[in-house]
């Protein structure tokens, strides 16, 4: 399998004298600019942006294996050395997997690659399933480069993207006026990927009219164009992947359970990014070096509070939404990333105030995010007036104007107030606090 061999070191003599001797051939062509024609020019800027993405995939690697392999920071004598942390980076190393910004050692996603590994050889169906951001598509890329094909088209074809009426021709193709708008023949996805790999992303979508067009394909591996009545034979790879339990659509009838066991000779489950939480510092490590490259910027540095939320936040976007939250952090920040730079519906509150009923006597404050006392004090105060608030529109049952007069304050100042702290009234009808006495 294409796995990143750690037995040839990345900062190898060997690539790099490869890639100094690419340079100075173009350095020699581009001496005689002035007598090339602009084919010549168009072929060489190619060469250029190749040379680049090569030494830019060799500093990532070296800066990736780096990160994994550093060793642990100095202990004092009274900590014992934490060995089973040098026992995880050792296997880690041995089996690291690096596909474009992908990793990990984890068990779950180690026996996918090992069962990747071995279907990958043959032709056999594949159904790849795990939640939204896991990387199903690269593992298809990698199931698709590690086999015989991988010379051959990778065609990608989201199922949950084509409409109902133009799915038979999408994925079949159509012949000149089968229907209105079909002004040329037009090869479908199917024939395009023919001797390749066919990924079928989102497969949990599709209708069952097209289910019952799949199944065909997969058992006699012919297609007609819509409009036609030729017979086309296809030989394609077909790997599916879905974030749905296709087993149980199956069990209810929105899946053909005929598909399903035709789809899923080998099944590869990818996990989620919060069941392997100790690569996330070395995923953000990674997605930080990537994203300052795109934004031609120096890798922006976190506070401690920022990467300690990165590293417990649950990612229910996993791996793609780790990679989006570096790239905006990268793009937002300027030389030190906060919590600031989160986008505003994961941005953990600021712990301040705690109003506690007890005693007769308000409880104390715990500003524990601050790192000013300006900003201690705000907290504070921001949440005193949330609570107050709160206490308010419970006391008078959700009715802004009742609460307005109580507080002998105008009624759109109080909506105002409610607004900044996103508070709802109507949460609060109905549960009019008794009053003594009345």
């Amino acid at each position: 399998m294409k796995l990143f061999n750690q037995g040839t070191p990345v900062t190898s003599a060997v690539s790099f004298a490869g890639l100094i001797e690419k340079i100075e051939i173009l350095r020699s062509t581009l001496r005689w600019s002035s007598r090339l024609e602009r084919p010549e020019i168009e072929k060489l800027l190619k060469q250029a942006t190749t040379l680049r993405d090569e030494v830019m995939g060799l500093s990532h690697k070296e800066r990736f294996v780096a990160a994994a392999s550093a060793e642990p920071e100095a202990v004092t004598e009274v900590e014992p050395v934490d060995l089973s942390s040098r026992e995880r980076r050792q296997a880690l190393m041995e089996r690291s997997f690096i596909f474009e910004g992908t990793f990990g050692d984890n068990p779950k996603l180690l026996e996918a690659l090992e069962i990747a590994e071995k279907a990958s050889p043959t032709d056999l169906p594949v159904l790849i399933d795990g939640e939204s951001g896991t990387g199903k598509e690269l593992m298809a890329k990698v199931i698709h480069a590690n086999g015989s094909r991988t010379d051959k088209p990778f065609i990608s074809v989201n199922c949950g993207a084509i409409p109902d009426s133009l799915l038979e021709s999408e994925l079949f193709g159509h012949k000149k006026g089968a229907f209105t708008g079909a002004a040329n023949d037009r090869r479908g996805k199917f024939e395009s990927a023919h001797t390749g790999t066919i990924f079928l992303d989102e497969i949990g979508e599709l209708p069952l009219v097209g289910q019952v067009k799949l199944l065909r394909v997969l058992e006699a591996h012919e297609i007609q164009r819509v409009g036609s009545d030729e017979v086309i034979s296809v030989d394609a790879r077909i790997v599916a992947a879905t974030n749905k339990d296709l087993r149980r659509m199956s069990q209810e009838g929105t899946f053909r359970e005929d598909l399903f066991y035709r789809l899923s000779v080998i099944h590869v489950t990818l996990p989620a990014l919060r069941e392997r939480r100790d690569e996330i510092a070395l995923l953000v490590a990674y997605f930080g070096d990537e994203s300052a490259g795109q934004l031609k910027r120096r890798p922006v540095k976190l506070t401690p509070r920022l990467r300690d939320f990165l590293m417990h936040y649950d990612y229910p976007g996993n791996i793609r939404e780790l990679r989006n939250l570096m790239y905006r952090i990268s793009c937002l920040a300027g030389d030190t990333a906060d919590l600031a730079h989160l986008p505003q519906d994961i941005r953990p509150r600021p712990a301040g105030l705690s109003v506690v009923a007890g005693a007769g006597r308000a409880g104390v404050a715990d500003v524990t995010t601050a790192t000013s006392l300006a900003e201690a004090k705000r907290a504070a105060s921001d949440e005193a007036e949330r609570a107050f608030l709160e206490r308010g529109l419970q006391e008078v049952g959700g009715t802004v104007a009742e609460l307005a007069r109580r507080f002998e304050m105008n009624r759109s100042h109080v909506q105002m107030l409610l607004k900044k702290h996103g508070i709802h009234s109507k949460d609060f009808r109905g549960s009019r606090t008794a009053e003594g006495g009345k």
